[in-house]
């Protein structure tokens, strides 16, 4: 296998919700790139209100063999993204066994549905608290080792065409995708000096158990108007996007053909941001 085919060899990547969905494909799709994975998920249920079910050990035990059978070693390990010190914990040991850090996948994330002055505050904080601290933690974690080792690398932050064009009945998980935007462009800005780079993309319809949430159904029943602000963007296409469709721009991003990006959010959308 050439080079070209591994451009990511020697390199160690961070997946965040990496035992099913977008994360299970980003881990996969790195290694076939050539990196060795450190790979986190909850595998438990994180949000009361949630319309899908939550990962489990078996998921990620699923990730572990599909990485493994890609050539490549995977540490894999039961951490929420709202522990920091869990977190923190998994990158020492991560620098202990690999010996460097390079690519970080921040990926994991939840949505669910409701109106905002009907939703409780429970449901208001767990979705800022995955979606938001649980991305800062990740990169408080990840950051100092990486600047400490000199190679410079890349953090992909997993925001969504939600943290771009807000749409109703989910104004929770659209601040909190917003959010995600404001933190990945002022670290962008942080650690130029260091060669790190920093971007966020912005996946729309994609086809992992979030994707095909049916409760989001309901909400369009309950508010037929909603639907209008959620078109099928401008590519035809009759089904959810493919996760490994979004793997391709996170390996894309996280490899030296993307050596000039950063502080940039990468739409993953079919052109719905512009419908």
């Amino acid at each position: 296998m050439s080079h070209t085919d591994t451009p990511l060899a020697g390199r160690v990547a961070y997946v965040t919700g990496a035992a099913r969905g977008q994360g299970r494909s980003h881990c996969v799709r790195l290694a076939r790139a050539g990196a060795d994975i450190v790979a986190l998920d909850a595998c438990a249920p994180v949000a009361a209100h949630n319309g899908y079910a939550a990962a489990t050990p078996q998921d990620l035990a699923e990730t572990v063999a599909l990485v493994e059978g890609e050539g490549r070693k995977i540490l894999a390990r039961e951490v929420d993204v709202r522990d920091a010190e869990g977190q923190r914990r998994l990158v020492a040991d991560t620098i202990e066994q690999f010996g460097r850090l390079d690519i970080v996948v921040a990926n994991a994330g939840v949505l669910n549905w409701g109106r905002l002055w009907e939703i409780s505050a429970q449901q208001w904080q767990d979705i800022l608290d995955i979606n938001l601290t649980g991305v800062f933690n990740t990169m408080q974690a990840a950051v100092p080792p990486m600047i400490e080792a000199g190679n410079g690398g890349s953090i992909i932050a997993v925001s969504s065409a939600a943290g771009i064009k807000a749409v109703p009945g989910c104004g929770h998980y659209c601040a909190s995708k917003f959010g995600v935007v404001g933190l990945t462009n002022s670290l962008a800005v942080e650690l130029g000096e260091f060669g790190i780079r920093v971007n966020s993309i912005h996946p729309y319809g994609t086809d992992t158990p979030m994707g095909n949430d049916l409760s989001m159904y309901q909400m369009f029943a309950d508010h037929p108007n909603y639907i209008h602000s959620f078109s099928p963007g401008a590519l035809p296409t009759d089904s959810l996007a493919p996760p490994d469709t979004i793997s391709d721009i996170v390996v894309w991003l996280a490899s030296d053909a993307a050596s000039l990006v950063t502080a940039a959010q990468i739409p993953a959308d079919k052109g719905y941001l512009k419908i």
